[in-house]
């Protein structure tokens, strides 16, 4: 069952593209965003995207980071294709998906797209089966419109 607004987000650590190790408590404003595969047509759409308002989220003070079940060796090799700055988070054994209760297709071992917004080590927002075409644009503007996270 995935993880509802008000949940507690749980600790996540795992190794981003290049191999360094990154643990997050979510304290501070934060979008984590599951995807099913590098280099695939939507997920590179997604990735893109994300990639084109990094500067509006850090602006606002929220970081980004993309979970597949890929490997780093995947990330790494997509990041550098598509100038990806934020880190993508290597997840095969699909611990994080787990973690946020994120489905994993059994026959593919890829996770369904879902993105959360966390702060305050909390969910605040939940976005399932989504439309990667302009998704990261919609889930900032919600951000900046709405009350999900304390922007300061």
């Amino acid at each position: 069952m995935t993880l509802d607004t008000g949940d507690d987000a749980p600790t996540v650590e795992a190794q981003n593209q290049r191999g360094e190790t990154v643990e997050l408590d979510f304290d501070e404003p934060t979008v984590l965003y599951f995807y099913p595969r590098d280099d695939t047509p939507g997920c590179t759409t997604e990735a893109e995207q994300f990639d084109r308002e990094l500067e509006s989220y850090r602006d606002a003070g929220v970081s980004v980071f993309g979970v597949s079940t890929d490997d780093v060796e995947s990330h790494e090799q997509f990041a550098e294709k598509y100038e990806i700055r934020f880190d993508l988070l290597a997840d095969p054994d699909a611990e994080i998906a787990e973690a946020f209760g994120v489905d994993v297709d059994s026959a593919r071992g890829a996770a369904s797209r879902t993105t959360f917004v966390l702060a305050d080590g909390e969910v605040k927002a939940v976005y399932e089966g989504v439309d990667p075409d302009g998704h990261a644009r919609d889930v900032l503007g919600d951000m900046l419109d709405e009350d999900l996270v304390v922007l300061e």
